[in-house]
This record gives C-alpha cells, sequence and structure tokens, in this order.
C-alpha cells in the first residue's frame, strides 16, 4: 500500500539510520560527539541542494535554514519553524545500525537477523497489530533505529523539498532546523530561539499518528557522589569505608515499587537511577527526576536529597553530595497561555481525516526548552515506537502521514 511520499521517506530514514550520531551526556563539547557533525553537515548540503536559503551550521551544532514565503503569500504571515534532531541515544547500542525494511508487513511477529532470540510481536506492540500492510522498519537486532528523531528529519526534509519543487503551494516564511544532543537535554542552545526568528515551532518527534503533544515533564538531573575510605582489603578490619556498598543502600532506600519507571505510568512521576560508576574509594550514581508539577518534582529532589542524609549520618567517616540541577520544564506552563499552534496543529490533522490525540509526554523534547525560551513548540508524531531498544520500530507510512501534516501546517500558518 505505498503512498505519496513514501519511497522518499524510506530512502532518507535507511540512509540516516545508517549513519552513527549517538550523543554522550558526559562530554562538554557542543555537539557533544565528533560523529553527530557527520549528519550534520550531510544535512546542511542537502537543504542547499533543494534550494532552501540562509543553510547556516551554527557554532553551537544546529543546521539553519530559511524556506522563503511562496509568492502567493500574504505579506504578513507568520513565520513558523520545523524542527528535528540529528542525535540518537546513549541509552543503548548506536553505532553500526543496519536498517531493515519489512514491506508489505504480514500482522505477524518480526524476528531479528543480528539477535535470533529478539522477536517484535504485536500481541507486546498492540500498534504494530494495526499496521499490516505496511512497510515497518527496524535494525537487526543489536541497535537501537534511530528513528528518534531520524525520522523527524526525514519527513521534515522531505515536506521542505516539496515545497521548494512545487512553488504554487501557499505558505510564509518557514525556517527549519535541526539539532543535536536532544537525548542528553542539550539540544537547545539559548541562542537558537534568536536565531529562528519564528512565530512559533513545532519538533517532530512523536509517536503515534494524531498525536498533537503540548504537555510534557518538567525534568531535573541529580549526581549523587559517595567518597569511602580507601585501604588495602587485608588490612581494612574497623578502616574501610566502602563507597559501593553506601551507594547500594542509597539505591535501596530509594522507592521500589512506587516512583520508578517500571511502576509508574500516565501522570505519575519517577526517581530513575539510571548510571552507576565507580569503586571502593569513590562512586559517582546519576539520577533523572520527572513530574509533570513543579512541586512534584521538589518533592522527589528533596526525598532523594533525605535519602542521601540519611545513609551519610549512618556512616560519618563517608561523604555523600547530591547536586540536583534543572533540565527542563512542562511546556504546559507557557502553551496553555496561546494554543495557537496546538489548535493550528490539530486542524491540519483534521484536514487529513486524522483525529488529534494530546496525552501528555512522559518525556521531554527541544520543544519543552523552547517553549521556556519564550517559542510556543508543540510536538508532533512521526510514527516512532519502542524507541532506545533494539526492537524500535516506525511505519513508512506513518511517515508519509506526519510529511502530509507538516505541508498542511504549513498551508494553514500562511493563512
Amino acid at each position: 500500500m505505498r503512498t505519496h511520499f513514501d519511497s522518499e521517506l524510506e530512502e532518507r530514514l535507511v540512509r540516516y539510520a545508517a549513519i552513527d550520531s549517538q550523543s554522550d551526556e558526559d562530554s562538554a563539547t557542543a555537539p557533544s560527539t565528533e560523529v553527530q557533525f557527520g549528519m550534520l553537515r550531510l544535512l546542511q548540503q542537502e537543504l542547499q541542494e533543494i534550494g532552501a536559503t540562509d543553510v547556516t551550521l551554527t557554532e553551537y551544532g544546529a543546521v539553519l535554514a530559511t524556506i522563503p514565503a511562496s509568492a502567493e503569500a500574504p505579506r504578513d504571515a507568520r513565520v513558523i519553524a520545523f524542527l528535528a534532531h540529528v542525535d540518537t541515544a546513549p541509552a543503548f547500542a548506536a553505532s553500526g545500525v543496519k536498517p531493515v525494511v519489512h514491506r508489505n508487513y504480514n500482522g505477524g511477529a518480526i524476528s531479528f537477523a543480528d539477535a535470533p532470540g529478539l522477536v517484535l510481536a504485536p500481541e507486546a506492540a498492540p500498534y504494530l497489530a494495526g499496521k499490516a500492510g505496511h512497510d515497518i522498519v527496524t535494525a537487526s537486532g543489536t541497535t537501537l533505529l534511530g528513528a528518534d528523531d531520524k525520522a523527524g528529519v526525514a519527513i521534515i526534509m522531505t515536506a521542505m523539498r516539496h515545497l521548494l519543487a512545487n512553488p504554487g503551494i501557499p505558505h510564509g516564511p518557514i525556517r527549519v532546523a535541526f539539532t543535536p544532543d536532544e537525548e542528553i537535554g542539550r539540544g537547545v542552545d539559548p541562542r537558537l530561539v534568536a536565531d529562528l526568528g519564528a512565530d512559533f515551532a513545532f519538533t517532530f518527534d512523536g509517536g503515534a499518528v494524531g498525536e498533537v503533544e503540548y504537555e510534557s515533564f518538567s525534568a531535573d538531573g541529580a549526581v549523587v557522589t559517595v567518597t569511602g575510605v580507601s585501604i588495602h582489603p587485608g588490612t581494612a578490619k574497623g578502616k574501610l569505608v566502602n563507597a559501593l556498598h553506601l551507594a547500594a543502600k542509597i539505591v535501596q532506600t530509594l522507592p521500589h515499587v512506587t516512583m520508578t519507571p517500571e511502576t509508574t505510568e500516565g501522570r505519575e512521576g519517577f526517581i530513575h537511577v539510571y548510571e552507576i560508576s565507580g569503586t571502593a574509594a569513590e562512586t559517582t550514581m546519576k539520577f533523572i527526576l520527572r513530574d509533570f508539577e513543579l512541586d512534584g518534582l521538589a518533592a522527589k529532589g528533596a526525598l532523594l536529597r533525605q535519602v542521601c542524609e540519611a545513609v551519610a549520618a549512618s556512616e560519618p567517616r563517608a561523604s555523600i553530595t547530591c547536586a540536583i540541577k534543572p533540565q527542563y520544564r512542562n511546556m504546559r506552563y507557557w502553551l496553555e497561555g496561546d494554543m495557537t499552534p496546538v489548535e493550528l496543529a490539530r486542524a491540519a490533522c483534521r484536514d487529513l481525516g486524522v483525529e488529534p490525540v494530546s496525552a501528555p509526554i512522559r518525556g521531554g523534547t527541544d520543544g519543552s526548552r523552547l517553549t521556556e525560551l519564550g517559542l510556543p513548540c508543540p510536538n508532533l508524531f512521526t510514527g516512532m515506537q519502542e524507541i532506545h531498544g533494539p526492537l524500535e520500530w516506525i511505519s513508512v507510512q506513518d511517515m508519509a502521514v506526519a510529511t502530509r501534516l507538516c505541508l498542511k501546517i504549513a498551508e494553514r500558518a500562511a493563512d
């Protein structure tokens, strides 16, 4: 059931996904990894080739471009922006991605060439059950696919090429941005809002068809450092203070049957320890704190600090520090004051016969930070599913619907 745009979207996604572009939160550079420049420079070149203007690779690692307004557009047409990020998540292997297209999906279980024991089954992935006849793209089983968010990149590139190749389609000025480091919370440099110069924007970084998201988690990150007393284990009696033991005690004291990602859903927030590294002498733990409301987020930070203080009090020879930093805030706080871009996207969905759905995002996007900085930016669907792991998949036909949505938003914004 091939549709308009399918071939281009498939070709772009497969080509983009094979390019290594994983980000690294431990790096201080911008972008955080040199490999992201492979995608960024390629997109810079492709934007120039399709006829975009003002194509720039900024010093903070974003590719920006302009799609000039069509001749029919009103002179006072609003400037809109479309964004997607080029980096892939550090949560799972993302180098050497080998995309696989399962053409005309038969509705059954999907197997993976490089991981014979891995199965993507519609019984465990209900959204997949409705995609019989679609062209499904996965990785080969040992890496994530990277549709998050190279699907968004492919969608925007395809839509912009179509607009430039068809000057009779009415639309106002459009700005395009492809950002690095979204997966580590550093995708939006403070200069990006002014550099875009848009009235409002949209990220294509969502999941199921119909998603028009304007509410996200508020997020903080925490680093807990435990410093013990190091000594040779053969003479350690009464002297050794094992930082690893104290770190384990902190994790064990925090909630387990509630307030973790695997025990929460809907509007419930969580405390998630996602990395522990170190030795008996010193151990570092990294946490993310998430809640839809600021008081709930603050309470989770207070709980983490309280647990650290309690464990520290149990062993006064040790030192335990807990540093919490803001990451992003719920975009709803700003968008609910002006729902113009949300309503525009909803109307564009209905133009396509798609009923919009606005559920809260159990995560965040570049749009969360952009909105906080003054550029209203809801998040729109791409079709991506099971992200950040080896079961990640996407329907080419879902991407085509998202491409048509991008074009319809451009047309409606010109009105």
